[in-house]
């Protein structure tokens, strides 16, 4: 029987079938994916053969190949992959300007990992009627700097139901998986889209000003009107999987036209002379603060490759 996996608490999922219904099951033995070395075999998103076991019980016998997926390192196992969800058509990035603030290092890794497995990021700016004028100016600029690279971006306040219905059109008719920082509004946008969830929320700490985890596990939940959304637990890092650091510029639409009129084909873009990229950067045509952190992460992964 083939089945969508649509929750995934661990050890158990829920997945719906060809004939829509919804079945706990397991796995079967140790499945592991071929070319796949994660701490998660099965995700949501990924398609799925399931098989009666002895007890009666549904068990996933076989993964289907995935057409993509978003990746980032396993926090607990540092030299394994966590796999967040598969088969997505777009990946919306939820971020804050304060309260929490993200960090724009945070936006370009996942902007990067996203490059790095062919999945669509939409930059949502949320919490935007909480923003002090300064802070306004501070979004516009930080807007202008994704925008100019090829990232879509809205603007949304969940708790005033601004942006909420230019948010459902991106979601209409595809799988889109939502992610961002605990406490950026994850939950609380999901039940403006659809109020009928009632996904629990929670303030953000007086005391550190961060947000608190909500979402447990990954869940995939069908929009009334047409397509899925996925929610995923928040984090407060991004570390980054296995990239060759020699790729990483083409990671960054905004590098990738001046790649060719470097002097070295392997240009790392940091200290070779007749460099088309620093050119760039010079001239203002790539933004300094992408180009600082395309330096952080490429001087990572090349310290990665030395161990």
């Amino acid at each position: 029987m083939k089945a969508l996996v649509i929750r995934s608490t661990g050890s158990w999922y829920t997945v719906i079938s060809h004939d829509n219904q919804k079945i706990e099951c397991r796995l079967k033995g140790k499945l592991r994916l071929k070319g796949y070395h994660s701490t998660n075999p099965v995700v949501v998103g990924d398609m799925v053969t399931l098989e009666k076991s002895e007890s009666a019980d549904y068990v996933i016998k076989e993964v289907y190949d995935r057409k993509n997926q978003m990746v980032r390192l396993s926090p607990r196992h540092k030299h394994m992959k966590h796999v967040i969800a598969a088969n997505i058509d777009m990946a919306i990035l939820l971020v804050t300007i304060s309260k929490p603030r993200t960090s724009t290092g945070f936006i370009d890794r996942y902007l990067v990992v996203a490059e790095e497995f062919s999945v669509p990021v939409t930059i949502v700016f949320n919490k935007i009627d909480l923003l002090k004028e300064k802070e306004h100016k501070k979004l516009d600029e930080i807007i202008e700097r994704y925008s100019n690279c090829g990232y879509p971006c809205l603007k949304t306040s969940a708790a005033k139901n601004t942006g909420i219905d230019e948010v459902k059109k991106i979601i209409k008719g595809k799988i889109c998986l939502i992610s961002g920082y605990s406490g950026v509004g994850k939950s609380t946008i999901i039940n403006a889209i659809y109020p009928e969830l009632n996904i629990k929320t929670a303030e953000i700490s007086k005391q550190t000003g961060k947000g608190k985890h909500t979402t447990t596990y990954a869940e995939m939940h069908q929009m009334p009107f047409g397509g899925y959304l996925i929610d995923t637990p928040g984090t407060k890092e991004f570390a980054l999987p296995e990239i060759d650091p020699r790729t990483l510029s083409h990671h960054f639409p905004e590098m990738v036209p001046y790649l060719q009129y470097c002097k070295f084909n392997n240009c790392n873009h940091v200290n070779e002379p007749d460099c088309a990229v620093k050119d760039a950067v010079s001239d203002g045509q790539i933004d300094f603060n992408r180009y600082e952190s395309y330096l952080s992460m490429l001087s990572e992964l090349q310290l990665k490759n030395l161990y």
